[in-house]
């Protein structure tokens, strides 16, 4: 796989989506992309292995919910091989991610991205959410790929903010997990994604608790 066609697949459906970013940030995007197709070969980081198929089921997925992140410092559970973590942070440098996952060959990679990168923006902590007990709660949280929503909320309610909100990236839309939400939590907005290059549908939900705790 040429770097010229990977380039040529970003720019495309980067204007396809509507998303501008200056040439510093498209080589970022690549040279993660092109670490992560390294690291997968030996840590399997990701089921995507056609490299035909990475720009748009791995960049251009991730950046699908750039119109909806809009807090200062987003954590990513179960991030991965630092998806969608990495990308966003590349796109938002003014804004702080914290990556977390319980995989420590999988945390060792995206503490490399971060290094090779120089990503200052991005924290990598190993470790389950439900173990993790932060100093602050966070307004956002995003999933992607990572386990059903009943259990997000059971595992990462506590990581967030009364007032915040799990931004959860699924494929089709998960009615089965939708009706499996326990009380206090509901689907807040529902989200068609557009990603250039991916036949399979896309949807982000943002799911919130229903009343606020006394």
């Amino acid at each position: 796989m040429s770097d010229a066609l990977w380039q040529r697949q970003l720019e495309t459906g980067l204007a396809e989506m509507g998303i501008e970013l200056d040439q510093s940030q498209q080589r970022q995007l690549l040279a993660f992309l092109a670490l992560l197709n390294k690291w997968n070969r030996a840590y399997n980081l990701t089921a995507v292995r056609d490299p035909h198929h990475m720009v748009s089921r791995q960049l251009l997925d991730s950046l699908s919910i750039l119109p909806f992140v809009t807090t200062d410092h987003l954590l990513d559970v179960g991030a991965g091989g630092g998806l969608p973590g990495i990308p966003l942070a590349i796109v938002f440098p003014d804004k702080r991610f914290t990556l977390l996952d319980s995989n420590s060959k999988k945390t060792r990679f995206l503490t490399q991205c971060v290094l090779e990168l120089g990503l200052g923006n991005v924290e990598v902590i190993h470790g389950r959410a439900e173990s993790c007990d932060p100093q602050s709660r966070y307004r956002q949280i995003s999933s992607r790929a990572f386990t059903a929503l009943d259990n997000l909320v059971s595992w990462c309610g506590h990581l967030l903010a009364n007032d915040g909100e799990f931004l959860a990236m699924k494929g089709q839309f998960p009615d089965d997990e939708v009706a499996a939400l326990p009380a206090g939590w509901q689907v807040k907005s529902r989200h068609s994604l557009l990603v250039p290059g991916s036949d399979g549908e896309r949807h982000l939900l943002t799911i919130d608790r229903t009343a606020q705790p006394q």
